[in-house]
């Protein structure tokens, strides 16, 4: 069981954890982190440290140590009770003793606990983990050191009890981090970018293949750092062989070299530019207390929920004719805008909209399974694919209840996960889109969420890669076992990563060929990957435990299918296989115990609980509102389009100045409302069609007046042709660094303005461009 601590007072109790340190190397696509935790004892009395922190869901943690005065003790890896019960009795005892632990409830969750510190004693604690690094819409690798662990909800009659977190306001947060990170890659590095202030980034040679980045001097540890890594041809398939350690029984995992191979499958840009016209989108918002807050928890920023509520407006604008959608939204409970799903319309995106702009962070607690079964039970439509996409700051108590619950209906749905704000659990977000065949989001800092849920719209409306097989041509004398799931979807630009054991000997010059077969929108295809055998040098043991953490992961899952039932050995073979490889699972825990200690340790044993960073900052004057039960939540954010649209009525001769685009504006004597954001105020105004009105609201939303608009219209031209062409001038004009958020509803705008062979397009495209004071050309619009 994960150790439970209440929330700490803030008075001021002594601290025991002063520093902490992460190096991190990055090769390629892969990250090894390490973190020394710096512990003092300053009290007149032995203490117990215990420590509740986050990591990355998927990390394989492979090594623990602690150094203590001049002694090193490195822990084993063991069955979790047993390590439990050699913790106990060395402690009762009167010896040092260290356990590290994965919390029952969800894999991103660690406690631990470090035992009879003597006063005045320091201890310095080693902790390894290795991590896949995850491709960005951007194609950037995103690397996430995890500072901030919200207390997660837990939903009432749920599996285990929960994990309760110590933690205390983010500016409280009383150790401190350095940080530094090397980063090697085959291709050049072309940059580096973090949400925290960096030192610059240094090359290591000509070709910049290495560099070296620090966090910048004074970082207190009070959100994630988040490291987004860019390299030059970033979508090249690779594969490492790593030779198998020597010591261990060839044929087994570790005993064999194993290889990782990196695929980009790259589609026809014929393919891609198509997008379905049929689908059933279901959108599922969070709207517990804490979607409240901002992103990054400033003043400035609007809020999540504010930031969902724009969001969902792209998405219904976006939505092509003759599919089905409808919007969830849950708390503590659920509600839904249709009885079940309707056909897109005029009539049911204004329905919806309507429903949309009132959604309020007023639902309680985060209980996401109970909408989840109702989406499942629903029947499908006929060759209508049900895609779900699931907004949430992630702080559930149930993580794998809801993975294991999406990969039982994964063979009826994708679903695409979007992680909102620091603290969004990395378990959850990525578990849900990898069992749901979809892709994972993190929205931090001072990220728009926007752009990013777009990019997964474009993946939803892509046809669906089918038929997928991987074949693999080696040497006679090498057989391979893949280790792990089969891949079950591709998306363009986005990685796939297969780690396989290779039984058997092979020559020095020895080469093996993997093949990736697909079928997309009925085309067959295929990526081929010839490499060599010869294993990598200096890799360590990082792609053994590697894919030893896959197969631990889909053993987990395996076993939990078959609670009650007759498992065959999966546990068993669990921790075998977690003991062997050293890197930790559900079922076992590291242990050190001091054993050369010959003194034992006096007095009474005085427990102390560590703070994480909370992510709820205390502002002045905030009204409370119901987060978890009984716990208040402390956040005051700007309002979204929704809220300011409310406070401000379009006017038929509204001033130009207050949607001229950004730059132009300028600062009026007179005190302004918050400013409408003017791409959303001209997206809200478009048609389910994809065409827009010509009304004095479209005009105000261009800067200009009812009457200049009416005036320049071409006499030949209708109103709904002129009114469209015009918004998407002014798009391709003026909102280009948006051009991710609006791309699909200007789709849909000029595929309607085509379907009408309208035979003024040319003279409206003139005629607009000197109206708006642009140089659009008619073939950047898609006519």
């Amino acid at each position: 069981m994960m150790n439970r601590c209440g929330l700490l007072t803030l008075q001021k109790i002594p601290v025991p954890l002063k520093s902490i340190e992460v190096e991190l190397e990055v090769r390629d696509h892969v990250a090894t982190v390490v973190s020394t935790l710096n512990y003092e004892n300053k009290e007149d009395k032995p203490l117990e440290a215990v420590f509740v922190f986050p990591l990355p869901g998927d990390a394989a943690v492979c090594h623990f140590s602690a150094q203590i005065g001049q002694t090193q003790i490195v822990a084993e890896v063991k069955e979790k009770q047993e390590a439990s019960e050699e913790y106990d009795d060395a402690l009762s005892s009167g010896q040092q003793a260290f356990l590290l632990e994965e919390s029952d409830e969800s894999p991103d969750i660690f406690s631990l606990r470090v035992g009879s510190l003597p006063p005045g004693e320091s201890a310095s604690i080693r902790l390894e983990y290795i991590i896949e690094l995850a491709v960005q819409a951007d194609d950037g690798l995103r690397f996430c050191l995890p500072a901030v662990l919200n207390p997660r909800y837990q939903p009432q009659g749920s599996e285990g009890a929960g994990v309760q977190v110590t933690s205390v306001p983010a500016s409280l947060v009383p150790y401190s981090l350095s940080f530094s990170a090397r980063v090697s890659s085959p291709r050049p590095i072309s940059k580096v970018e973090s949400n925290c202030s960096l030192d610059p980034l240094q090359y290591l040679n000509t070709d910049q293949t290495q560099a070296t980045v620090k966090l910048a001097a004074g970082h207190k540890f009070d959100r994630d750092v988040e490291l987004l890594i860019y390299y030059k041809d970033a979508h090249q398939p690779t594969a490492v062989v790593e030779a198998g350690q020597a010591s261990a029984e060839p044929g087994s995992l570790m005993g064999d070299p194993v290889v990782m191979v990196s695929l980009y499958p790259e589609f026809p840009q014929s393919v891609m530019s198509s997008t379905a016209s049929c689908g059933e989108f279901v959108f599922v918002v969070d709207r517990s207390g804490s979607m409240d807050c901002a992103t990054n928890y400033s003043e400035q920023q609007e809020s999540r929920m504010s930031s969902a509520r724009d969001t969902l407006l792209l998405l219904l604008k976006s939505l092509p004719l003759g599919c089905y959608f409808n919007i969830y939204s849950f708390g503590s409970r659920y509600e839904h805008i249709f009885l079940k799903s309707v056909e897109y319309s005029q009539q049911t995106m204004e329905e919806a909209l309507k429903k949309v702009g009132q959604m309020e962070a007023n639902l309680g607690g985060t209980e996401i399974l109970e909408p989840l079964k109702h989406i499942y039970s629903q029947p499908c439509f006929p060759n209508q694919p049900r895609q779900l996409f699931v907004f949430t700051d992630g702080e559930v108590g149930n993580t794998k209840e809801v993975i294991d619950l999406v990969k039982k209906n994964s063979g009826s749905h994708r679903c695409f996960s979007f992680g909102i704000g620091e603290g969004a659990s990395s378990a959850l977000i990525n578990g849900m889109a990898k069992e749901g065949g979809g892709h994972a989001q993190f929205i931090t800092g001072t990220d728009r969420m926007q752009p990013k849920v777009m990019q997964s719209l474009r993946f939803a409306l892509q046809p669906a890669v089918v038929d997928i097989s991987v074949t693999w041509d080696l040497p006679k004398e090498v057989s391979v076992t893949v280790l792990s799931p089969p891949i079950t979807t591709l998306f363009q630009g986005q990685s796939s990563l297969i780690y396989a054991q290779l039984t058997g000997q092979s020559s020095e010059a020895a080469e093996g060929c993997v093949t990736l077969k697909y079928s997309l929108a009925g085309h067959p295809s295929e990526n081929q990957l010839h490499f060599s055998l010869r294993p990598a040098e200096d890799t360590g043991l990082t792609v053994h435990r590697l894919s030893a953490r896959t197969l631990i992961r889909s053993l987990e899952m395996e076993e939990r299918d078959r609670r009650g039932q007759q498992d065959g050995g999966v546990k068993e073979k669990v921790v075998q296989l977690s003991v062997q490889s050293g890197v930790s699972s559900s079922f076992t825990a590291f242990i050190a115990v001091n054993k050369d200690n010959s003194e034992v340790i006096q007095g009474p044993l005085v427990r102390r609980n560590i703070s994480t960073a909370r992510a709820y900052t205390i502002l002045k004057g905030s009204r409370p509102r119901t987060t978890l039960r009984g716990a208040p939540s402390k956040c005051k954010s700007k309002e979204g389009f929704f809220r300011r649209k409310e406070k401000q009525k379009v006017m038929e001769n509204a001033d130009p100045r207050r949607m001229m685009p950004d730059k132009a504006r300028r600062k009026s004597a007179v005190p302004e409302q918050p400013p409408r954001d003017p791409l959303l105020q001209l997206v809200s105004l478009q048609e389910a069609s994809g065409c827009w009105l010509l009304d004095p609201a479209l005009a105000a939303a261009l800067g200009k007046t009812n009457e200049e608009v009416e005036k320049s219209k071409p006499e030949k031209a209708s109103s709904e042709v002129w009114a469209t062409i015009l918004a998407l001038i002014w798009l391709h004009g003026f909102k280009m660094d948006a051009k991710d958020e609006w791309e699909l509803l200007a789709m849909k705008a000029a595929s309607w303005l085509r379907a009408q062979n309208a035979p003024c397009v040319s003279e409206c495209v003139d005629a607009g461009n000197v109206l708006l004071g642009c140089s659009v050309k008619k073939e950047a619009l898609g006519l």
